[in-house]
């Protein structure tokens, strides 16, 4: 029996596609471990996101070494998207490593592993016209959790000026409904009480299915009639690609969470026409309303750059408007980093001190906002779904309707849904008491 150590880097479409590598690998007689020096294969699973990116995975490559040394048969591979940019250039800078394969690509890994075995490096970067997902084994009962990721949709065709999805995961493509819901199903049978739905724009989904095209809507319509799924969730999306009957949906469907990650990275209309955003702050604003509308107690999370080269006080303080008139629960910020490609990469960016300056500011903001939020849930009670057992003895953890984090002393078993009164809020997390199962 070997064993396989897999470091995960970035998104949650990574952490996808880490499950379903280890998966490929478990079909071939490998067994995960959390410790890379047991390991007979160590994969870095990256992310070509933020600046740096290939420099930090040429690193960890060098803090392997001495394990390399140690082991010579260790096989070291690197997937996802640090992959595809870089491909053949990492076995010239690193010849400790293996395997370099693709995030389009790793349903070749158990062949490229039996390569390596035999002498043979191999590097696989291709889009291949095949669906890597008919490649796939079925998902062990042994892996699955109470929560699962089931990618839609991958790819993007937005191509804003700052960001390298379309050029390492390739065009939008949307995988077929009734593969969708047959993988659906079979998550259920095994447990899963919550399907977080994934794409690079999951809500550009327009997927093939029975009677024609099938929207993201029609999608989690037809998973919310799946029997024991109790909650559906979406990321990531794209403003332009919220539809009238996405936005429908959550006022309408029970099971559709009432957590929505929008990024909008922007409150400035010059940045986001020089971001290739195409469109306005203004929009974006009614289209959170629309949304509220619908459900008012939306909790709505979102992305931001600061920093974004040409952005000026008056730019700055666009985003910090925005967000105070939107109300975060929860959102992701940054300061921009050039990536090499991409457009913006060849404009002047805005002096560091500025940036950090700026995104400090902005930070405090969604800090205080998602504080807020947090703390106007204690004295209500929310549905949580038990996931794990806490850090105390009795202790119990899982997530309510509104992603947040709750802790409980409870006999539930992971996969339960309780009823719980928030009783205290502190930084990352709720606690409260059982009221009902």
């Amino acid at each position: 029996m070997k064993r396989l150590f897999i470091r995960t880097y970035g998104c949650q479409m990574n952490v996808y596609d880490s499950e379903r590598m280890a998966e490929a690998m478990g079909a071939e007689g490998y067994v995960t471990t959390e410790v890379a020096e047991e390991a007979d294969m160590v994969l870095l699973n990256t992310c070509h996101i933020r600046e740096k990116a290939a420099e930090k995975v040429y690193s960890d490559l060098g803090r392997l070494r001495p394990l390399k040394a140690a082991k010579p048969d260790l096989k070291i591979g690197v997937a996802g998207c640090v992959a595809q940019a870089e491909g053949a250039e990492i076995l010239k800078r690193m010849p400790l490593v293996d395997l370099v394969v693709g995030p389009q690509s790793y349903h070749r890994l158990p062949a490229m592993a039996k390569a390596a075995d035999e002498g043979r490096k191999s590097v696989d970067t291709d889009f291949p016209e095949e669906d890597k997902f008919d490649y796939l084994p079925e998902r062990p009962k042994s892996a699955i959790r109470p929560t699962a990721f089931l990618t839609v949709q991958e790819g993007c065709d937005k191509f804003c000026a700052f960001c390298v999805v379309p050029y390492t995961r390739g065009a939008e493509v949307s995988r077929p409904a009734d593969r969708i819901m047959r993988e659906a199903q079979g998550l259920v049978e095994k447990g899963v009480r919550e399907i977080t739905l994934l794409g690079q724009n999951v809500n550009a989904y327009h997927g093939t299915g029975e009677g024609g095209d099938w929207s993201l809507a029609r999608l989690v319509r037809a998973l919310a009639k799946i029997d024991g799924l109790e909650r559906i969730r979406y990321t990531t999306s794209h403003p332009n690609d919220m539809e009238d009957d996405l936005i429908a949906a959550h006022g309408e469907e029970p099971k559709l969470m009432p957590y929505l990650h929008l990024p909008v990275q922007s409150g400035s209309d010059r940045i986001l026409k020089a971001m290739n955003r195409k469109h306005r702050a203004e929009d974006y604003l009614r289209l959170i309303e629309r949304i509220r509308a619908q459900r008012p107690d939306m909790l709505m999370s979102g992305d931001f750059i600061v920093g974004f080269p040409g952005e000026t006080d008056s730019d700055f303080e666009a985003t910090m408007d925005l967000i105070r008139a939107v109300n975060y629960g929860m959102a992701y910020s940054f300061k921009y980093s050039a990536r090499p490609g991409t457009p913006a990469a060849e404009k002047t960016p805005v002096p560091d001190e500025v940036a950090d300056a700026r995104l400090q500011t902005l930070q405090a903001l969604l800090t205080a906002q998602q504080r807020a939020a947090q703390e106007s849930m204690v004295g209500r009670e929310v549905a949580v779904l038990v996931e794990k057992p806490g850090r105390l003895p009795g202790q119990m953890v899982g997530k309510s309707e509104y992603l947040h984090a709750v802790h409980v002393l409870s006999d539930a078993a992971p996969g339960d849904i309780v009823r719980v009164r928030i009783d205290a809020s502190s930084t990352n997390s709720l606690a409260g008491t059982v009221v009902a199962a």
